[in-house]
């Protein structure tokens, strides 16, 4: 009788330790996505980053533009006051 017993927490020893096999091949695999998610989520940030750039840049055209404009407006608004010859 004392060997069944034996026997049977020997097999369910067994099963526990292929469980935790299980356990801590499915929290690897884990530790591996959330790695990769990492990495999409690092590279996301550097493209909105270079968006923010780009339309920075773009802004800053069109505030030059703009004020070209501005001064033009305003020269050709103070040519019709002049006198021409």
């Amino acid at each position: 009788m004392a060997d069944v017993s034996r026997e049977r927490l020997y097999d369910l020893i067994k099963r526990v330790h292929a469980g935790v096999a299980d356990v801590k091949q499915g929290q690897r695999e884990l530790k591996a996505e959330m790695n990769a998610m990492r990495g999409v989520m690092v590279s996301l940030h550097q493209d909105i980053h270079n968006l923010h750039s780009v339309l920075a840049r773009h802004e800053l055209r069109l505030d030059r533009i703009e004020n070209r404009l501005e001064l033009r407006e305003l020269s050709e608004a103070q040519a019709r006051f002049e006198p021409h010859p």
